[in-house]
């Protein structure tokens, strides 16, 4: 069995990598953090610029494709430089064109929470977000920012792929994390300032902004068993579970082993108010195994809760 990782020297694609080879898999990686020549829009184009027989030398046939590469770069990123964000959409284009050709066992294709409508995401309306939230038939509304948009649109690419044959599998994780994840991340923000025991204790916003937390772990064993089941409905990566900003930072304090004041940086971009999802559908193939408190001792180092 052969693996393309799209982005795999990301926190995404390198759990997908290491997992994938754990089972069994043959993996090849592509991101442009190895070197410009690993972008993986250059092996796209440069397969679709040759003959039948140069393709097969070049790639053979591809069992597994799984497409992490996109520029996210944190809240900071996503609201501040919405056209750094929107390279996503040329990223996801070139993947596609090359998967209705190249004709792959499976693409797994990440989109993200961010392509749920905001007005179902501000104070007062505190909604398990369902897969059918978003609609590609009947209209759609405003998703998060240019990103959100570039993962409307990457679903809608998929949806063209597979009336081509080709199938394809979307996922939409909500706040992924883990103690390897980049410091633009809230997670590892945190984590950090309380690995210095910082008192107070900042975090981004009011504070009061929900998000459901899942580890890494179980999104990489939950996206692939969703691929796994074959389905063609877009299935939510999450746990159901709401959890403010304020509540993640007092219990990563509480496994360090202090108490600090926490104090909300109101100027700071914090992203919407309430982004929980609903673990339903995702239930039928997976069941999330980290809990919240267990990621963050793992992160932490500390010993895990007995039982």
């Amino acid at each position: 069995m052969r693996a393309l990782v799209s982005g795999d020297r990301g926190f995404l694609g390198r759990h997908f990598a290491a997992e994938l080879r754990a089972r069994g898999y043959e993996v090849y990686g592509l991101d442009v953090n190895a070197s410009p020549a690993q972008d993986c829009r250059s092996y796209f184009r440069a397969y679709l610029s040759r003959g039948r027989e140069y393709r097969e030398i070049l790639a053979g046939h591809w069992d597994l494709v799984v497409h992490c590469a996109a520029v996210v770069g944190g809240r900071e990123t996503i609201d501040g430089d919405p056209l750094a964000t929107a390279e996503s959409l040329s990223i996801d284009a070139e993947m596609f064109r090359w998967a209705a050709v190249a004709r792959p066992g499976r693409v797994l294709y990440f989109s993200s929470s961010a392509a749920y409508p905001v007005r179902l995401q501000v104070p007062g309306y505190e909604y398990r977000l369902r897969e059918d939230f978003v609609d590609l038939a009947e209209g759609l509304d405003m998703p998060d920012q240019v990103y959100g948009w570039s993962k409307v649109t990457g679903e809608l690419l998929a949806a063209r792929l597979r009336e081509a044959g080709v199938p394809v599998t979307v996922v939409r994780p909500f706040s992924g994390y883990g103690e390897d994840q980049d410091a633009a991340y809230p997670f590892r923000a945190i984590l950090e300032r309380v690995r210095r025991r910082e008192d107070p204790l900042e975090i981004w916003g009011s504070g009061e902004q929900v998000r459901d937390w899942i580890h890494v772990d179980d999104l990489v064993a939950g996206a692939l068993a969703v691929a796994d089941s074959g389905t063609e409905d877009p299935v939510n990566l999450c746990t159901g579970v709401a959890t403010p900003f304020t509540e993640l930072a007092r219990v990563m304090a509480a496994v360090a082993g202090y108490v600090p004041e926490i104090r909300p940086l109101a100027d700071k971009p914090a992203g919407v108010a309430y982004r929980v999802g609903d673990p339903s559908r995702m239930l039928r193939y997976y069941a999330p195994k980290v809990s919240l408190e267990g990621g963050i001792r793992r992160a932490l180092g500390v010993a895990p809760l007995p039982g």
